[in-house]
């Protein structure tokens, strides 16, 4: 069977309760993006949750509709036809979802920008592994810095492609994500994304080179203002050295 819209099903019975018992889930506003089939669905109801679920197929949710009628009829259960990482999406507590590959870094910043209690989120492996690298590591990326900026993330555990249906080429990864303000004061959130972008976009440069080639993005005078007051130890330095504490330092600067 070949995947569609980016979906593999999760079909291992014990991964689905091991996902679905990493939150407390009874009697809270559950965001289920991707529901597919409905195996994680119907974990989540079992457990008392009061589940919106999102799915972009539209053959898939009207499977859905005839499998959770009793639910959707009690109002346990919401389904909604639609793009996560448009569709407007009503308040909810928790989060546990099998999210899309193609789709998991804009879905994970809409949440992140909504805001939730905490996310019990599927990605894969490799995705997983950049968003928990430690800033100051050569491993980390944009990815790391701003997921990390916004919230604690804690890798779980890891699925092999024998738990999906049709098998996905790649491992996936179950991580958490806890969002909180940032270390660091920001002053300009944008700004401060921006920075991050730039930076990462020529990362095997060093910082003062990244600023001058990003010029135009963030803006010539105030790239000079940045390079005059930032000490040559952070100036020198290559973005993936940096800590959160540097990136904040860096877009503050007025």
């Amino acid at each position: 069977m070949k995947a569609h819209h980016d979906q593999h099903f999760l079909v291992d019975i014990n991964a689905v309760n091991r996902i679905a018992d990493l939150a407390e889930v009874s009697g809270r506003k559950v965001l289920e993006i991707g529901p597919g089939k409905g195996v994680l669905t119907r974990a989540l109801l079992d457990r008392g949750a009061i589940v919106h679920a999102i799915e972009l197929d539209g053959l898939l949710c009207e499977q859905l509709k005839s499998t959770f009628s009793q639910e959707i009829a009690s109002g346990q259960l919401t389904l909604q036809h639609g793009d996560a990482t448009r569709c407007d999406i009503p308040p909810f507590e928790i989060s546990v979802s099998n999210l899309p590959y193609s789709a998991s870094s804009k879905i994970t910043f809409r949440l992140l920008e909504m805001g939730f209690e905490v996310a019990v989120l599927m990605y894969q492996a490799e995705f997983a592994d950049r968003m928990v690298a430690k800033a100051g590591t050569k491993d980390c990326g944009r990815l790391s810095i701003m997921v990390q900026t916004y919230a604690a993330v804690q890798s779980c555990f890891r699925l092999p492609p024998q738990c999906f249906s049709p098998k996905p080429e790649v491992n996936s990864a179950v991580v958490k994500i806890f969002p909180r303000e940032p270390i660091f004061y920001i002053n300009d959130r944008r700004l401060y994304a921006n920075v991050v972008l730039a930076l990462f976009s020529h990362r095997r440069k060093t910082v003062r080179n990244c600023l001058r080639g990003s010029a135009s993005m963030l803006g010539e005078a105030w790239v000079q203002r940045v390079i005059a007051g930032l000490p040559d130890e952070i100036l020198q330095s290559r973005p993936e050295a940096l800590y959160l504490e540097d990136f904040a330092t860096i877009a503050n600067i007025t």
